[in-house]
């Protein structure tokens, strides 16, 4: 996925003979922290809402070209170059251009949220397994290998920093079963610490219905 593949069609465009009223509309219509500026054929940069709200009101973009913001990125470049531009940019929303600079459209946040989503398989039912390993032991290999080991799969993987200890990683597992018992029993058994874990345990329920059915037989 490369950010040619974000673009979203319906993001507005101002131009730089546009008076404020009408890119106080736009922001108001849209819902948007910025909106891309043209001049008389070539993208220009970002305006944000902040500056044309605090611009006086009968003057036109063209007054502010000194607070436009060249931010873009080329159209070939992967996932992870946009989440940096949106990350450092503070945006909500992203010009993409082709080598030779020109606008092909914008990547909106929602659309790229979305599509993590997507990659995470965040809509996939499954369970979550959430594990600090010491990043000198991190196997994704051997990982996926008790996964699999007990007949599962691993949908996605999350990694991030331990705030506290340089040395510890966090993973966020999502796995395509709803029941991790085994899983769970498994990495216990490998001497992983286990943080969290969000499943359906059929082991516990079953006692649970099993203490419920006793309760019910008492109250006889």
């Amino acid at each position: 996925m490369i950010a040619v593949d974000l673009i979203q069609d319906d993001i507005p465009v101002l131009n730089l003979s546009d008076d404020i009223s009408t890119a106080v509309t736009f922001f108001d219509d849209y819902n948007l922290n910025q909106i891309p500026v043209f001049g008389a054929s070539e993208f220009i940069g970002l305006i944000d809402e902040e500056v044309v709200l605090n611009a006086p009101k009968k003057s036109k973009l063209k007054d502010l070209k000194k607070h436009f913001r060249k931010e873009e990125i080329l159209s070939e470049k992967n996932l992870f170059d946009v989440l940096h531009f949106f990350r450092h940019g503070n945006l909500s929303v992203l010009p993409v251009v082709d080598k030779d600079n020109n606008y092909l459209g914008c990547i909106h946040e929602r659309i790229l949220l979305q599509k993590i989503c997507e990659i995470l398989k965040v809509e996939n039912p499954g369970g979550i397994i959430h594990l600090q390993v010491r990043i000198i032991d991190y196997s994704l290999a051997q990982i996926a290998q008790i996964v699999e080991g007990n007949g599962a799969r691993i949908l996605s993987v999350l990694c991030l920093p331990n705030s506290s200890n340089s040395k510890l990683m966090e993973l966020l597992i999502k796995i395509n079963q709803e029941e991790l018992s085994g899983i769970i029993q498994t990495f216990q058994r490998y001497e992983y610490k286990i943080m969290a874990s969000f499943h359906k345990n059929i082991y516990k329920q079953g006692l649970n219905d099993r203490l419920d059915s006793f309760i019910r037989y008492l109250n006889i």
